[in-house]
């Protein structure tokens, strides 16, 4: 491991560890909506997603699951000798369809003996039991070991902030699903957008330590981006509000990395945006190259990830009695 990734826990590194080898996720684009979108918790959806639903990657979901994992899976098999894959339901909330909808998808997906772990990205609002206890049922009678994660877009831990993004639910919802998902002991990953305008340094520590707390397993964090025809658009085209400079972010990419569990694994440091109808994006600058300048700055500060983590377990009563 080089000295900049031992500066935090990479996801490839553990993925080899977990595995024996590498492993690449398979992106899987179901038909589906949002319940911030058709009306259910909301209308028009978050103020910065667009109509692809975060999945602009995918393959369109006119194919099957079988035919998207075929396409894709061959890919990394010709281009990296590739033999294990997760198969990832990435895009819109791939557990607000009907249940019988849901385990007919999923069945696909480990049906193929290459597939040796799920990751289903969803909304708090729309984690079930019902759901969990399919996947639970599914993972136990599966005919190897299936790795189960469930990706939780929160973005922020600030409920006033969600609010004003339109997320469509709370920080409480939050907990529930977290705590629903690990009585099924599957692995939770959290997306987290560290630089939204109406958030401040206190929001990104606070991210990073209920994270901590509550024993999630992986995060993503992203930059905003902002595309064209959305509530956020044209809030940027007005003037509203301002996004922080890119030093900035990697200042707060660094505090949230010194505050977080060092056993958490990072997916990711910074994200990017769809190719078209972007109004901004990464500051014009490739996810890449800000990467490697956080990584860079890491090394320079002589910081990590889980330097400032000592909150937990009654910090006050250690501190005093010296425990």
């Amino acid at each position: 491991m080089s000295e900049q990734q031992s500066r935090y826990r990479v996801y490839s590194t553990h993925l080899k560890q977990k595995f024996g080898e590498k492993v690449y996720k398979l992106p899987i684009n179901l038909p589906g909506s949002c319940p911030n979108r058709d009306g259910t918790v909301g209308q028009g959806g978050c103020i910065f997603c667009d109509e692809e639903g975060a999945g602009f990657q995918c393959l369109p979901n006119t194919l099957s699951v079988q035919e998207q994992l075929n396409s894709n899976k061959e890919f990394f098999k010709r281009r990296f000798n590739a033999r294990k894959f997760i198969a990832y339901f990435q895009a819109f909330t791939n557990t607000y369809l009907p249940l019988e909808t849901f385990k007919q998808n999923i069945a696909a997906a480990v049906s193929d003996n290459d597939v040796v772990g799920i990751s289903i990205s969803t909304r708090p609002d729309c984690v079930n039991d019902r759901y969990l206890d399919f996947l639970l049922d599914i993972q136990q009678r599966h005919h190897q070991p299936l790795d189960v994660n469930i990706e939780l877009g929160l973005q922020t831990v600030n409920y006033h902030t969600l609010q004003k993004v339109n997320r469509g639910h709370t920080l409480a919802e939050f907990i529930d699903a977290v705590q629903r998902i690990h009585s099924r002991k599957f692995e939770i990953c959290t997306h987290l957008i560290l630089n939204l305008p109406w958030d401040d340094d206190l929001d990104v520590i606070e991210n990073a330590k209920l994270l901590s707390a509550l024993g999630i397993k992986y995060v993503k964090l992203h930059s905003l981006y902002v595309v064209k025809n959305t509530v956020l658009g044209d809030m940027y085209q007005r003037g509203d509000f301002s996004i922080v400079t890119k030093e900035e972010y990697i200042n707060r990419v660094i505090t949230f990395l010194e505050y977080l569990d060092p056993g958490i694994v990072i997916q990711r440091l910074v994200g990017k945006g769809p190719q078209e109808d972007l109004l901004f994006s990464n500051w014009n600058t490739s996810w890449w190259s800000i990467k490697q300048e956080i990584e860079r700055k890491l090394k320079e500060l002589d910081t990590y990830q889980g330097k400032k983590f000592n909150y937990l377990n009654g910090k006050a009563v250690r501190e005093k009695f010296e425990l």
